[in-house]
Parts: structure tokens; C-alpha cells; sequence
């Protein structure tokens, strides 16, 4: 039976901004259509999205409060050990973050310990599965109704589900969750009844889910086009997954405490791929300003490329597109200053 209706997506912003949206995505980026999302929620019980419409969820072997010996439960366990872990891991490297995000970094400080995050990541996250297209027509490969990723840069788990969206060259719908999240945390809670990362919406099928593997298999079932995941993406986590959050010294997993509290009216639009250093820095960036942000991904071989030189006229990543103000800038470093300066609290 159908769930009574509960407040939509829009109830999470300010009446002058827009909730998370959908775009269309067979169209270039400079003609993205955006349509609104607005779900059902609840704040007192897990609901599962079955066509845009939320349920209430029966209990499965997935859940957080799971007893008995399945491995799924196991499994599980293991997961939340690792998040617990993180969590104890958080306070120890704000210590080694170098402080204030948005103070002067010590640059080659930041690109080598980011190197070094690329390097104990080699190969995943860095080249798309896809065969290029030597057509002139720039189309883009995603599915109809963009996916939504609930997730923060420094979370082994999340980077996993990022590895695999550059190796199936799609583009989601970010929204950063850091500790300490004004907005959007909250939403994970409302829309699964937990607060767990990395969380993933997709409207195409009618599907929301948690688990960062069962999301990895989810996606390449359904938009792998019969591939796989590189070798060694989804065991290795636990193994070196870890390396770029501690290398990072924990950037972009605590929200900015001068990151303004409303979100622009549009998102902002970054070319990326998971494994590439620069990006990396200007994803933590993101992160701890809480700024939603469509994620294009253009890992080697990518056939978004063609899209990246018609708005940069270069390959380099990353590259930030800002439609609030129309601003388009593609050095990391004029990035973070751009950031920090255009969505801190003082500068409303």
C-alpha cells in the first residue's frame, strides 16, 4: 500500500533555491534541462523508491541493526567497523590538515601528497571502460534522468563508487555530505533512515540504496553494457582505499565553518575524473562548502571529452563551471580561491 504523503525534496531549501534536480542528459552542457525531484520522505522510517514513489522498506540483511551470522551481515559489520573507524580517524587528522581550508596552501606540498593518493590508487578511477567515439555529434552517454550521489571526498567507501562512475563515464549529481552537514546528511536520513556513505538515487529505475559495492555492482549491471569492473576495484578498499584519506590529511571530510549555509540557486558543474591529483583537491573543496555540483567525468577515453573542449578548449581537468555567476576557470588553484572567496559566509 502507498505511504501517506510526507513533505517533498523542496522543504530542504530556501524557497528562492532549487531542490535537487534531474537533468536530461542527452543534450549538451550548455543545454542541460533541469526538472524537479520531489520524493516522498520520512524522518521516522526507511522508505525504499519504487518509481519516484517511497515505501516503507521491509527488513532485509542490509540493515544496520541485523543480527545473525549471514554474510551479508558480516559483511556489513565491516563496513560500519570502518566507518566507526573513520569517525576516530577524523579528529587525528585535522590535526595534519594544515587548518583553515581556505587560508594559502603550501602548493607542492598539496599536489604531492595528492600524487602520491593518485599513485596508491593506480589504475582505478582513471580511464573509462567506454570506447572513445570519433563521432562529431557530442552526445553524452548517461542515462536519461541524471543519478544523485550522497557522498564526501574523504570517505574510502564513496571513492570506490566514484572509481566505478569514471569507468562507466557517467555523470551524477553530487551532494557532498561532510561531518558537520547543514543540509544534507539530514537528506540521506530522510530518504533511507540511516545516515550512511556513500547513498545513491536513481530515478530511472526507482531505485535508492546504500553499500558501496552493492552500488559498484548496481551500476554496472545496468549501465556497463555487459562490462565489469577493473580488476581488483571493489577488493582492493580495504587495502588501499584508505591511502588518500590519510595522505589528504582528511580534506574533504569536515564542513568549513565559514561555508555559507544556503546553497546556490544553480549547481555548479565540474569536469573531473576520480583519480586525477588536481581534481581531487578541487572535489575536498566542494566538500567542505556543502556545494551541490554535477559531476562529469572524463577519465581517458572518455567520450565526454568532446564536451570538456567545447567548454574549455583544452583536455585538462579539473574544470569548474559556475552558472550563478558565470564564471568558468580551469586551474585548481584560481578554483579554490574562486570557491572559498564566492561561497563563504562573509560574502553573502
Amino acid at each position: 500500500m502507498m505511504a501517506s504523503p510526507l513533505p517533498s525534496l523542496a522543504s530542504f531549501f530556501p524557497s528562492n533555491h532549487n531542490p535537487p534536480s534531474l537533468t536530461t542528459a542527452s543534450l549538451p552542457v550548455s543545454k542541460l534541462i533541469f526538472s524537479s525531484f520531489s520524493p516522498k520522505l520520512s524522518r521516522n522510517k526507511k522508505w525504499v523508491s519504487r518509481r519516484n514513489r517511497f515505501y516503507p522498506a521491509k527488513p532485509t540483511d542490509h540493515d544496520l541493526d541485523t543480527t545473525g551470522p549471514s554474510p551479508q551481515a558480516s559483511a556489513q559489520n565491516a563496513g560500519n567497523a570502518s566507518i566507526s573507524f573513520l569517525s576516530l580517524l577524523c579528529p587525528l587528522l585535522r590535526l595534519f590538515s594544515g587548518g583553515d581550508p581556505s587560508q594559502e596552501r603550501n602548493d607542492a606540498l598539496e599536489v604531492a601528497t595528492s600524487s602520491l593518493s593518485t599513485l596508491a590508487r593506480f589504475p582505478w578511477g582513471s580511464k573509462s571502460l567506454a570506447e572513445g567515439s570519433e563521432s562529431k555529434d557530442i552526445t553524452i552517454s548517461d542515462p536519461p534522468i541524471r543519478m544523485q550521489l550522497f557522498e564526501f571526498e574523504a570517505c574510502p567507501f564513496c571513492r570506490r563508487v566514484r572509481e566505478a562512475l569514471t569507468e562507466l563515464d557517467l555523470s551524477v549529481e553530487v551532494y557532498p555530505c561532510p561531518k558537520g552537514s547543514l543540509r544534507h546528511r539530514e537528506m540521506v536520513r530522510s530518504f533511507g533512515g540511516k545516515e550512511q556513505f556513500p547513498f545513491l538515487i536513481d530515478p530511472n529505475s526507482g531505485i535508492s540504496m546504500y553499500e558501496s559495492g552493492d552500488i559498484v555492482k548496481y551500476l554496472f549491471k545496468h549501465y556497463g553494457k555487459g562490462r565489469s569492473p577493473s580488476t581488483g576495484l571493489l577488493e582492493s578498499t580495504l587495502f588501499t582505499g584508505w591511502m588518500p584519506t590519510i595522505l589528504r590529511a582528511g580534506r574533504g571530510m569536515m564542513l568549513w565553518d565559514k561555508a555559507r549555509r544556503d546553497p546556490p540557486p544553480k549547481k555548479l558543474e565540474l569536469f573531473s575524473y576520480e583519480n586525477d591529483p588536481y581534481s581531487r583537491i578541487v572535489r575536498e573543496a566542494l566538500c567542505e562548502l556543502e556545494l551541490p555540483y554535477i559531476l562529469h567525468n572524463v577519465g581517458e577515453g572518455s567520450q565526454r571529452m568532446k564536451l570538456l573542449l567545447e567548454a574549455s578548449g583544452s583536455k585538462e581537468v579539473p574544470y569548474l563551471i559556475d552558472p550563478n555567476t558565470k564564471t568558468q576557470l580551469g586551474d585548481y588553484r584560481k578554483i579554490l580561491s574562486y570557491l572559498f572567496n564566492t561561497y563563504s559566509a562573509a560574502a553573502v
